[in-house]
């Protein structure tokens, strides 16, 4: 039964009780754990014991309500094992793993060499290093090559770039990631790639591989105006409409206004999202402004902007922007800030995926995306 001072603080401060509630939820899991592996209640004489308690070692854990400060139980003859920290201890692995490798290979800066030694981990062998790296390869490799069970109405694609070192040089290289909802309504992340860039070629080969996974079903696919992804798509994609994302298609007209202006473009552009008819006196407007580039812009892709409209209403804000891979992208960058440039696109990718696995768990475990119930 859960603590009455917890539901009154949850009543009280609803952010700061789900974080208490959630702390002592764990915990709870860590001592049901704990009994179940030394096979006996804490403080019982059993013969059948076959470990014995010895204290607490606290440890962080960061969650979507912030970061909890749990207590792992420590056994005196065993190591005591527990699943709370799985999900946490793959990003963190992968993490360590980058930092390290770096490091052995020589090409550490001083900033990397202090985080390698906050981490206690100056000692760490070549072979443990190693022995990680398959770990977490066989990790990445078993989440990119998962069969794609359901069909999947609307695929969301976007890249965003990372320093990696190529040889002896260290280079910008694109992550492509492709999203979808599924026909239930769950979202669910189908694939990643790290690639020199984004040409048709590349974008084509990981939708290649997601229809040899069982890749189906698409009927919208929302991306932003890379014409490598454009013309990736039409080729893969037969009988799918594309989608112009409404925030790319902003920030490319506003690319080539006058910073004073941008503002009063950006809700004029807003407006004109609504119908053809606004979007073509827009249009109209930056050629008259000496916008023509802007112009350019909005025309090339007016055909594209008003797809998601043959969908169910319900889904509209949701499918006109490919705003779910942007707060992705943004995780991306802010985890793998610590080790700024990758020593190998391997590296890269072991840190990547488990940063995107660890984002479909939650997301297969929370509600729905969409409600498919009306199409």
């Amino acid at each position: 039964m859960i603590p009455i001072e917890l539901l009154e603080d949850y009543l009280i401060d609803q952010d700061d009780g789900i974080k208490k509630l959630l702390t002592w939820f764990l915990n709870l899991v860590m001592q049901l754990e704990a009994i179940q592996q030394a096979d006996a209640e804490p403080y019982q004489r059993i013969d059948s014991r076959k470990a014995h308690r010895n204290g607490y070692k606290e440890r962080s854990l960061k969650t979507r309500v912030g970061e909890l400060r749990l207590k792992k139980p420590q056994f005196r003859e065993i190591s005591f094992e527990t699943k709370v920290f799985d999900r946490y201890s793959r990003v963190e692995k992968a993490l360590i793993n980058a930092v390290v490798e770096s490091y052995l290979q020589g090409v550490s800066t001083r900033r990397i060499q202090d985080i390698v030694s906050r981490l206690g981990v100056e000692n760490l062998s070549a072979s443990s290093v190693s022995r990680i790296s398959q770990e977490l390869d066989e990790k990445v490799e078993e989440f990119l090559k998962r069969p794609i069970d359901h069909p999947i109405p609307y695929l969301y694609v976007d890249a965003s770039y990372f320093k990696v070192r190529d040889n002896s040089r260290y280079v910008s290289k694109a992550f492509m990631i492709v999203m979808g909802v599924r026909d239930d309504g769950y979202r669910e992340i189908l694939g990643a790639r790290i690639a020199d860039g984004e040409d048709e070629l590349f974008w084509s080969g990981l939708f290649q591989d997601l229809a040899d996974r069982g890749l189906s079903g698409v009927k919208l696919v929302i991306s932003d105006g890379h014409k490598g992804i454009q013309k990736a798509v039409e080729k893969s994609f037969l009988g799918a409409s594309w989608q112009m994302c409404h925030v790319h298609l902003m920030r490319a007209v506003l690319r080539n206004v006058a910073k004073k202006y941008q503002e009063e473009i950006a809700e004029k552009i807003k407006i004109a999202l609504e119908d053809e008819t606004k979007m073509q006196q827009l249009i109209q407007e930056l050629e008259d402004r000496g916008y023509s580039k802007s112009a350019d812009t909005a025309e090339r892709f007016r055909f594209s902007l008003w797809n998601y409209r043959a969908f169910p209403r319900e889904h509209w804000r949701r499918i006109r922007t490919t705003n779910g891979l942007e707060r992705i992208n943004k995780e991306l960058k802010r985890r793998s800030r610590v080790v700024g440039a990758f020593p190998s696109d391997k590296s890269f990718m072991r840190l990547g995926v488990s940063i995107l696995i660890d984002i479909n768990e939650e997301w297969m475990t929370t509600r729905k995306y969409l409600s498919m119930d009306m199409e």
